[in-house]
């Protein structure tokens, strides 16, 4: 590669990461605001790794001197997402690792610090479902910023992963599977019913949001070409939990027989599957399209 399109590649990953990184400060930004501000002061928990912490924040108010409001959100999050982290890495691996620990630690930081200022005061009193509408639209556009920057604030989507790379559930069943048993847990505490639903409209109105903005398919048809298929296939089945298709080929050039393998990759899990790529076979072919939202998934 000549120095010139060396320069013009770093030039354009400079340009990248500084996009992604803003993307993730606004985004951490944004969910910490929907959690002390509108969330957590009417005990609305939206499920995932900070509606345990919500719970958890008003069961301990009072138990501890150091600590007499409650145990803090963002330092008990961070206590779960760690070691969901490693989990991840261990059983799945993780594509967007270094983006996935700025981004929790950020979140994380940000609900700390804006509890530390406003405390447990809501901007709007005595209204549960302004607050959990607005929550949720800006607990959505948080999520939304996330995405596009090609991250994940770990939590239980990671768990749920896990869960159904080692079982028959799809992701999405599994993520809501964990999300309305950590809003029963609301339930269980509190004793009021109000807790559950008003926290599943909030979390309706989180999804709407996601959908809304996250308007592109978020799949991406992957071609790979290279001779190295079974180490590809090892990676691609074995170590990412994904399926795919061999499709036969014939060189036009050459006219030589070659086998392409055809994949669906999430969005957050393309840049770890080109770089795996890429270390497994160097001089490896690597497209990607969009995905038809009416496509089967490969690998029938």
């Amino acid at each position: 590669m000549k120095p010139h399109q060396q320069k013009t590649i770093s030039k354009n990953r400079v340009r990248e990461n500084t996009v992604d990184y803003s993307l993730i400060v606004v985004g951490a930004f944004l969910q910490a605001l929907s959690y002390v501000v509108f969330l957590a002061p009417f005990k609305i928990v939206p499920g995932g790794v900070y509606g345990i912490s919500i719970v958890i924040h008003h069961v301990t108010k009072g138990l501890f001197s150091f600590f007499p409001e409650g145990l803090p959100m963002g330092a008990t999050a961070l206590c779960f997402n760690i070691p969901l982290l490693f989990l991840a890495m261990k059983k799945i691996g993780l594509g967007s690792g270094a983006k996935t620990v700025v981004t929790f630690l950020l979140i994380s930081v940000f609900t700390d610090t804006l509890a530390y200022f406003l405390g447990d005061n809501p901007l709007v009193e005595n209204d549960r479902f302004i607050a959990c509408f607005y929550g949720g639209a800006i607990l959505g556009m948080g999520v939304t910023c996330i995405f596009r920057a090609h991250s994940t604030s770990a939590g239980t989507d990671v768990l749920a992963r896990v869960i159904a790379n080692n079982s028959n559930l799809k992701v999405s069943n599994t993520i809501i599977l964990l999300d309305s048993a950590i809003v029963m847990l609301g339930l269980a505490v509190f004793q009021d019913w109000a807790v559950p639903l008003y926290s599943w409209f909030a979390i309706f109105v989180y999804g709407k949001i996601v959908e809304m903005f996250q308007t592109e398919n978020p799949n991406r048809a992957v071609f790979i070409v290279s001779p190295k298929t079974q180490e590809i296939k090892d990676l691609i089945v074995n170590r990412m939990g994904m399926r795919g298709t061999f499709l036969h080929g014939q060189g036009m050039y050459e006219g030589k027989e070659r086998e392409i393998i055809f994949t669906i990759a999430e969005r957050k899990d393309l840049p770890r599957l080109k770089n795996e790529v890429k270390e497994i076979d160097p001089n490896a072919f690597v497209s990607t399209m969009h995905a038809s939202k009416d496509s089967p998934p490969p690998g029938i």
